[in-house]
């Protein structure tokens, strides 16, 4: 069911309970600003899922309270996943949602990368 991303941050949100490792996931990448695993129910043959260690409910919330070097370091994560499983040369998509209209439904940021066959252009109905 999608969040609203107005309200405060849920650390009872399952990202945050696997950042304090209370649920398992398998994870591909791990610093002292970021979490990346794999997503539990994959929308292509790669998709992967990057999180901040913050508690920031949205890209909206964590570009208006997150420091500098917190997203710098997401930022770079997210990057860093992209080049460490070879999506630069043939490509992948990059999805964060926001909110009801974007169907968001942790309240926790998380983006989505997506990749490993041709995704096609992205549609707005």
């Amino acid at each position: 069911m999608p969040i609203d991303a107005t309200q405060p941050y849920d650390d009872s949100n399952i990202f945050a309970r696997i950042l304090r490792g209370e649920l398992p996931s398998t994870t591909v990448y791990e610093d002292d600003h970021a979490l990346a695993f794999h997503d539990i129910n994959p929308q292509a043959p790669l998709h992967i899922l990057v999180i901040p260690k913050g508690p920031y409910v949205s890209w909206d919330d964590f570009s208006e309270r997150g420091s500098d070097i917190e997203i710098a370091g997401f930022v770079r994560a997210v990057g860093k996943v992209a080049r460490d499983h070879g999506l630069v040369a043939p490509g992948y998509r990059l999805l964060a949602n926001v909110g009801i209209d974007s169907h968001q439904e942790v309240p926790h940021l998380h983006v989505h990368i997506f990749a490993g066959k041709q995704l096609g252009p992205m549609l707005a109905r």
